[in-house]
C-alpha cells in the first residue's frame, strides 16, 4: 500500500528498541523470574502487580486484563497514536530513519504529526525561557519580579523551564513560522489561535509553565496572569484539549519527580506550579501537582504504577498538600472520596497558618516545607475532623449530629481490623459513648465520602474489540484486509490439568527451545495436545523447523507468530511471557530434564487415554445384530488393546 513504512524498517525499530526501556518510562518493573519483569499494569487499576515483560522476547502481557503486544503496540495503546505515530515516535528514539513505500499517505494525518507538535512546543519553551532570562525589556522585566517575589531566582528558572510570554499578539507565531511550523500546526498544538485577523499567541503577557509528559516531552503550557491590565481575568491559563495533551493524565513535575517516587514509594500532590518547584527546591522532589483541573482516576493510575502501590506487603504512602482555606478542605475532601482507590496509605498535611509550599518556604526556609510533609495526618482523620468541625459539640444535638456525619466514613474504611481503634479514637474527638458510635457505624451507608474501590470488572472478560485489533496492529501486515467468516479458535481453560500441562510444555518450547532438541522435539506430534490453539502453535513450531533451527529466542518467536493464526497472538503472547511453575537449573538457567520429560510424559498419556476412550466408546456402540459385527468387533478390541499396550509401555519407560 502507498505511503507505509517499509516492512524492514518497522522490524528494524523492534529489534534496535528496548521494550524495557519503553516500559519503564510509564511503570517501575522489578525482576520476577528469568528473564521477566513485572509491576501494575498501565491498562487497568490492580492493587497486585500481573503485567509481565519479556525482554529477550520483545513482548509484554497482562495476566490480568489480557492486554498483550509488543513495544509498538505499546506505545500506541498507552499514548494513543496511530501505529505509524507509535512507529515514528520509536524510530526518532533511537535515531533510525524509516524509508516509506513509494506515494502519498491515503487518509491519514503527515507523517510524524505527534513529533512536529512536540517540537514545537519545544520550540516554544526555548522562546519562552529565552523572553524571561534575556529579554531586558520591562515586560519581561515584570515577569522575573514575580519569580523572584516567589523565592525563585533565574538558575530555578532554567532548571524548570520557565519563561514569559511576551505581550505583544503574534511574537511566538513569527518565531515558528521562521522555524518551519505552518499554521495548521500551530493551532492543534494549542500555542496559537485562529482570529479573522490571522494567527495569534494563545498565551501572552503571562509567565509560563512547560508541562512535560512523563518520558519529559514538553506537551503544554500553564500561565499566570501577572499584569492587572489582562483582558484574560482567569489567574491560570491552560493548554487546551490537543492530540498530545490531556490534562486529566497530566500531573506537573512529575518527569521530575517519578525516580524518586518510584525509589522511596512516596508521593507529595501540591496545588500549584510554584508548589511544585518549591518543593522540590526544599528537598522534597517526590512533590507534584494537576494542571488546571482536580485531582482524579487518572493521576491516581498514574502514581500508583509509579510507586508500585500494591496490596500486601509494606504499604506506598501518597501525601496531598492543601491550602488551610474552605476551598482547600473541599479539596481534601474530594481527594478521599478517592482513597479507596488506593492500596497505600494516604495523608493529609496542611500548614498551621493555611500557607502552601510554595509561601511557606519563602517566609520559613526550605526545612519548613519537609517538616509540613514530614509531619502530614492520616487522610482519615482529616476527613474526620473537617467534618465534624461543622458541628457544635458542646451540645448533645450537635454531638449526635455529628456522629452521623463521620459514620459512613468509618463504615467506608477497606482495613476492617482497624475500624475498632478508629471508633474509640473518633468517640473521643466527639464526646460520645463507644457504643453510640458502634451502633451508628452498623448501620451506616456504604458508599458517598468513604465509598469502597472496585476493581475494574473488565478483568475477567476479553479485552474490547478495538484493543484486540490493536495488539495485532505493530504487525508489519496489519494493513492486509483478514478474510471474513474466519472460524473462531476457543481459547485454552488452564483449569483443565490436561490443558495446564500442554501449556507448560509450549512455555518450554518458546522460552527454552534448547530443553527439547533432537529427539526430544521430534516425539511431539500437534495430535497429541487436547486444546486446538495449542495444537496450531506446535504446528507452527514445527514448521518454524523445530528447536534446532533456534539462532535467538526473539528470532525464534517470531518465525512461530508469522506462522499462526492472529486469533492466537495472544495465547502465544502469554505462553512467551508467563514463569514456568518450577524451578530453574542453577547450573545451565533451564527447566531440569526430569521435569521437561515428566511433561512430555503427560501429554503423551493424555493423549493415548483420549485415544483409548474413543476406541472403547466405539466398541460399545456396535450393534450386535447388525452386519459385520464380528469382525468390527474384532478391529476395535484389537485397536483398544494395542493403544493401552502403548500406554502401559509408555509408563513404563516414565519409570525407569
Amino acid at each position: 500500500m502507498a505511503g507505509l513504512i517499509k516492512a524492514e524498517d518497522i522490524a528494524a525499530v523492534k529489534d534496535r528498541v528496548d521494550i524495557e526501556d519503553v516500559v519503564s518510562e510509564h511503570v517501575t518493573l522489578r525482576r520476577a523470574g528469568a528473564g521477566s519483569l513485572k509491576g501494575l499494569c498501565p491498562f487497568h487499576d490492580e492493587k497486585t502487580p500481573s503485567f509481565t515483560v519479556r525482554p529477550a522476547v520483545g513482548v509484554y502481557h497482562c495476566f490480568g486484563c489480557g492486554q498483550s503486544g509488543d513495544v509498538i503496540s505499546f506505545v500506541m495503546e498507552l499514548e494513543h497514536l496511530t501505529f505509524t505515530d507509535a512507529v515514528e515516535r520509536l524510530a526518532a528514539k533511537v535515531g533510525l530513519e524509516l524509508r516509506y513505500e513509494e506515494g502519498e499517505r491515503p487518509d491519514r494525518e503527515p507523517a510524524g504529526r505527534r513529533m512536529r507538535l512536540v517540537e514545537a512546543h519545544r520550540v516554544a519553551e526555548e522562546f519562552y525561557l529565552e523572553r524571561l532570562i534575556g529579554d531586558k525589556g520591562e515586560h519581561a522585566r515584570a515577569g522575573r519580579d514575580f519569580l523572584r517575589a516567589k523565592g525563585f531566582n533565574g538558575t530555578h528558572a532554567k532548571h524548570f523551564g520557565v519563561g514569559f510570554a511576551p505581550r505583544s499578539g503574534d511574537a511566538l507565531v513569527a518565531h515558528l513560522q521562521a522555524k518551519g511550523f505552518n499554521p495548521d500546526e500551530m493551532t492543534a498544538s494549542g500555542l496559537a489561535g485562529q482570529s479573522s485577523r490571522g494567527l495569534y499567541d494563545r498565551f501572552r503577557g503571562r509567565v509560563v509553565w512547560p508541562i512535560r509528559d512523563i518520558t519529559g516531552d514538553t506537551v503544554g503550557f500553564g500561565a499566570r496572569r501577572i499584569f492587572d491590565d489582562d483582558r484574560i481575568e482567569a489567574k491560570y491559563l491552560n493548554t487546551s484539549e490537543t492530540p498530545i495533551y490531556k490534562k486529566a493524565h497530566m500531573l506537573y513535575g512529575l518527569d521530575l519527580a517519578k525516580k524518586t517516587i518510584s525509589r522511596e514509594r512516596r508521593a507529595v500532590v501540591v496545588e500549584g506550579y510554584t508548589d511544585v518547584m518549591a518543593a522540590h527546591l526544599a528537598g522534597v522532589d517526590n512533590a507534584v501537582a494537576t494542571c488546571g483541573t482536580a485531582f482524579g482516576v487518572d493521576h491516581i493510575k498514574s502514581l500508583r504504577r509509579i510507586m508500585r502501590d500494591e496490596a500486601g506487603g509494606t504499604p506506598a504512602r501518597v501525601i496531598f498538600t492543601f491550602d488551610g482555606d474552605a476551598a482547600g478542605q473541599k479539596a481534601a475532601m474530594k481527594a478521599f472520596e478517592e482513597d479507596q482507590r488506593w492500596a497505600s496509605q494516604s495523608f493529609v498535611a496542611v500548614a498551621k497558618d493555611g500557607m502552601d509550599p510554595c509561601d511557606l518556604r519563602l517566609r520559613h526556609g526550605d526545612e519548613a516545607v519537609k517538616a509540613l510533609i514530614d509531619d502530614a495526618v492520616p487522610m482519615f482523620e482529616f476527613a474526620v475532623r473537617t467534618t465534624i468541625s461543622g458541628f457544635d459539640l458542646d451540645h448533645a444535638e450537635g454531638r449526635v449530629s455529628a456522629m452521623k456525619a463521620v459514620a459512613p466514613i468509618i463504615a467506608g474504611i477497606r482495613d476492617t481490623t482497624l475500624r475498632p481503634e478508629y471508633v474509640r479514637t473518633v468517640a473521643g474527638w466527639i464526646g460520645v459513648e463507644i457504643e453510640q458510635l458502634n451502633a451508628a457505624v452498623r448501620t451506616a451507608p456504604k458508599g458517598g465520602t468513604a465509598r469502597r474501590y472496585e476493581n475494574r470488572r473488565a478483568t475477567a472478560q476479553r479485552p474490547p474489540e478495538g484493543q484486540q485489533q490493536n495488539e495485532t496492529a505493530s504487525r508489519p501486515d496489519a494493513g492486509i484486509p483478514v478474510a471474513p467468516e474466519r472460524p473462531r479458535i476457543p481459547k485454552p481453560d488452564p483449569r483443565d490439568p490436561t490443558i495446564a500441562g500442554e501449556r507448560q510444555l509450549l512455555q518450554v518450547m518458546l522460552q527454552y527451545p534448547e530443553s527439547l532438541k533432537g529427539t526430544v522435539f521430534e516425539q511431539l506430534r500437534p495430535g497429541d495436545l487436547r486444546a486446538p490453539a495449542h495444537r496450531f502453535i506446535l504446528d507452527a513450531a514445527i514448521k518454524a523447523g523445530g528447536p534446532s533451527r533456534v539462532t535467538s529466542i526473539g528470532a525464534w518467536n517470531e518465525a512461530i507468530r508469522s506462522s499462526t493464526d492472529p486469533q492466537l497472538h495472544d495465547v502465544l503472547t502469554e505462553l512467551v511471557v508467563r514463569d514456568l511453575p518450577t524451578k530453574l537449573d542453577p547450573t545451565t538457567g533451564r527447566p531440569d530434564e526430569r521435569y521437561v520429560g515428566a511433561l512430555i510424559q503427560n501429554v503423551q498419556e493424555g493423549a493415548l487415554n483420549a485415544a483409548i476412550a474413543d476406541a472403547l466408546g466405539r466398541l460399545r456402540r456396535l450393534d450386535p445384530g447388525a452386519s459385520g459385527y464380528a469382525d468390527d468387533s474384532r478391529a476395535a478390541s484389537a485397536r483398544l488393546f494395542e493403544l493401552q499396550t502403548q500406554l502401559n509401555r509408555l509408563r513404563e519407560a516414565g519409570m525407569r
